[in-house]
């Protein structure tokens, strides 16, 4: 196709790069097609009355990204995607987004790491960062919780090495060995690991439906004189309950009457379109907002971005930082702050809700209702076991050919339900992940004694 000449956005950076995200939205549309040639770069200079090495410069950032192959002596032709074989068996285990399948948003992606280089140079590899981050990032962590943080001052938002790292630092300076923090009973593997370590006593508050009782805080509240309350009220990891509002307000009521803290680790709070009021925007003055990036955006950033109560906390937390950690790391950090300041993140943010809703929909339509607990915004769910089968029996008999499943085990901190929590993002493609669900569903309707069978 020698005529092709693209739809250039040229107040969107450097022209080259535009070039090649023009290429890949008409690939992607479908206005430009496998193995078409493209223009000479000569000719397309002419028509788009630029330089002649901007356009050979984009041509080379478009073979580097897979979108086209140079063949010599006959031009450069759109490449002939890849197409992935279905992947057989999904591993189930790990909780982490669907990766998106545009290709222009992927180009996207890759050339905010590019651009890193043309606007900070060998500066940001070979640097040291203050340890709750640049003024910059701390402005872009504020602009990415402002949402759900309402006028998040950058003054009081650290940047932190993962969510991990936040829920240490706020941990250890809220919270000394053998003093007590509520959860509930179902609550975060990580965050149970992390109390451990630090000789920390986690009691578990009743819960029904509807997640935590403000009426068993209020008890559990009176009898442990808790340091702190820790919460993943948004997709809750692992049943995917969300707190109402109403909920919120009434535990909020009680952390204040009993005088403690509220750690809300937020990791899932981004993915539903209109969340609730978090408790940071609840109470602000005891509240510990912990939003990671791993769930929302990339498990590869490794950065979290913490709201806390006032600046002198930010301050102290920095130096808890440094002495964990140094610091965030200044390339992740960076790319992050891009991707916010230039809508990449919310361009991610928003393929990764329309994936998880297409896998929901795929599970929901092939899992029992009755058995499966989810939430359309959730790329995970809870899955409670028809009676006679036993967790244990359960993965013996899903898991042998490498399938993972997470038992209830790893959430609770009193007797664990027969359940197991299923997670979705792992899945290349979604072929290989309905023959997945069909294999669990399948397994579903038969009983114990079925699976057994001993000749």
């Amino acid at each position: 196709m020698s005529g092709w000449k693209p739809t250039v956005d040229r107040s969107s950076g450097p022209l080259f790069r535009a070039i090649v995200e023009a290429l890949a939205a008409d690939i992607a549309a479908g206005r430009l097609a496998a193995g078409e040639r493209l223009p000479p770069q000569r000719a397309l200079a002419e028509a788009l009355s630029i330089d002649f090495t901007t356009v050979t410069r984009a041509y080379a950032e478009a073979q580097r990204q897979g979108l086209v192959e140079a063949r010599v002596g006959r031009g450069t032709f759109v490449r002939r995607p890849f197409k992935r074989p279905p992947s057989g068996r999904i591993d189930l285990a790990m909780n982490l987004p669907p990766r998106p399948s545009d290709p222009r948003l992927a180009a996207r992606l890759w050339q905010g790491m590019a651009a890193l280089n043309e606007t900070q140079g060998l500066d940001l590899l070979m640097r040291y960062q203050a340890p709750g981050g640049t003024a910059e990032d701390r402005a872009a962590g504020a602009t990415f919780l402002a949402p759900r943080v309402p006028g998040a001052d950058p003054g009081r938002v650290l940047v932190a090495p993962g969510a991990q790292g936040a829920l240490a630092v706020v941990t250890m300076h809220l919270a000394t060995r053998g003093d007590v923090i509520l959860t509930d009973r179902l609550t975060y593997p990580g965050f149970r690991a992390l109390a451990g370590r630090l000789g920390i006593t986690l009691a578990g508050v009743p819960a029904d439906a509807g997640g935590m009782r403000p009426d068993a805080l209020e008890d559990w509240a009176a009898r442990h004189a808790p340091r702190a309350l820790y919460l993943n009220p948004t997709l809750n990891n692992p049943t995917t309950i969300t707190l109402s509002s109403e909920r919120r307000k009434a535990i909020a009521a009680v952390a204040r009457r009993h005088d403690f803290a509220i750690i809300e680790d937020d990791a899932y709070g981004a993915l539903p379109l209109h969340p609730p009021a978090s408790f940071a925007a609840l109470a602000p003055e005891r509240t510990y907002h912990v939003a990671g990036l791993a769930k929302c955006l990339s498990p590869a950033l490794r950065i979290a971005y913490l709201a806390l109560p006032d600046e002198a906390v930010a301050e102290r937390l920095a130096g808890s930082i440094r002495a964990l950690a140094t610091m965030a790391s200044p390339l992740t950090t960076a790319l992050a702050t891009r991707w916010i300041t230039d809508g990449t993140a919310a361009a991610l943010l928003g393929a990764i809700r329309s994936e998880t809703a297409a896998l929901q929909a795929i599970a929901a339509a092939r899992l029992p209702s009755g058995l499966l607990q989810s939430d359309p915004a959730a790329f995970h769910a809870w899955l409670t076991l028809p009676v006679g089968w036993t967790r244990a029996a359960f993965l013996g008999r899903f898991q042998p050919p490498g399938l993972g499943l997470v038992a209830s085990d790893s959430f609770a901190l009193e007797s664990a339900p027969e359940a197991v929590r299923l997670g979705f993002g792992a899945a290349t493609d979604r072929e290989s992940f309905e023959a997945t669900i069909d294999e669990l569903a399948t397994l579903l309707s038969r009983t114990p004694g079925e699976e057994m069978v001993v000749i």
